[in-house]
């Protein structure tokens, strides 16, 4: 069923749930990453983008912040669009490991693949597949250009988080090297795992994010650009992937409340994909224990759940002048 709901009325929504849960104070900065630990906590932001390009936006929405795991969603739709759905499925997988996002025990567990391009494991694995092999500047290329095709805009590399990521990625490069020892580093981990922390290291904002959304619920459509950015049948595929494992071992939990595919990133960031209706992002830096935004998960889910915009509802919606 697809119900209508005014221009004016849906920003009221947006508007709404933002008031009903800026002032919750749980949860803490990934401490973890020097960089992340000294965002102001207070920061919070939340956007939606539509089919036909427009963007509702209320709070810090043009906050640029560390994209951190987000990212893994852009480089996976390359690397389908490069290399195609079944090598990735082949070479990476698509399951949950129902495990934290940096789990070297997913890999002794699951030697033969590292299970989705959505954890650190599978993501490194993931920028190893990107073309051009061996060449590090051009493969630099092909990602940043991609995420922002897919963002609307340019992205811009944060130096000073770059920098703490790279100090302290000390799990990562065992990661990298036991991928390598069962072969599923497919370019030199150093290369590829550089790329990830760079990538992950990249500035976004609230809009851009929700638009990232909107192009894949949109099936590889920018609305904003008015650009096809990647095959149509990569979306359900992304999409997929997002819904099994976009909050890590928490990912039951949140589909069940909310019922939409979204994807997290410790940075404070959440993207969520809406089949056919919106991308919708929200950023606020205090995090669960699972490394989830705190004040983004319950403002998402107060929107999506206004709305009725549960995916497995089969309900739309459709927004009118």
């Amino acid at each position: 069923m697809t119900s209508k709901i005014k221009f004016s009325d849906l920003r009221d929504v947006v508007q709404e749930a933002y008031d009903n849960v800026k002032s919750i104070g749980k949860g803490e900065n990934a401490h973890y990453i020097p960089y992340l630990a000294n965002i102001d906590s207070s920061l919070f932001g939340v956007a939606i983008t539509l089919p036909s390009g427009q963007t509702i936006e209320v709070g810090d929405t043009e906050y640029v912040f560390g994209i951190e795991s987000i990212s893994k969603v852009h480089t996976a739709i390359l690397a389908m669009q490069q290399q195609g759905s079944d090598t990735i499925m082949k070479k990476i997988g698509a399951n949950a490991t129902g495990m934290p996002f940096n789990s070297i025990m997913a890999i002794l567990l699951e030697n033969d693949h590292p299970s989705t391009p959505l954890v650190n494991a599978g993501a490194i694995s993931a920028v190893s597949l990107i073309k051009p092999i061996g060449d590090s500047d051009a493969k630099w290329n092909a990602i940043l250009n991609n995420m922002n095709e897919l963002s609307g805009s340019g992205l811009t590399l944060i130096e000073e988080l770059y920098k703490s990521e790279s100090d302290t990625n000390y799990n990562n490069k065992a990661m990298s090297w036991l991928l390598k020892n069962y072969g599923k580093i497919y370019d030199n981990p150093d290369i590829a795992l550089d790329l990830y922390t760079r990538q992950c290291s990249l500035g976004v904002n609230c809009k851009q994010l929700s638009i990232t959304g909107l192009t894949i619920a949109n099936k590889g459509y920018n609305s904003v650009t008015k650009k096809q950015v990647f095959d149509p049948s990569i979306a359900p595929k992304i999409t997929s992937m997002i819904s099994t494992v976009g909050f890590y071992e928490n990912t039951g939990d949140w589909l069940f409340e909310s019922g939409v595919p979204a994807k997290s990133g410790v940075g404070g960031g959440i993207m969520g994909v809406v089949p056919g209706v919106m991308g919708i992002a929200a950023f606020s830096p205090q995090l669960d224990k699972a490394g989830n935004s705190v004040r983004a998960q319950e403002v998402i889910k107060q929107i999506v759940n206004k709305l009725g915009l549960n995916i497995f509802n089969g309900d739309k919606i459709e927004v009118v002048e």
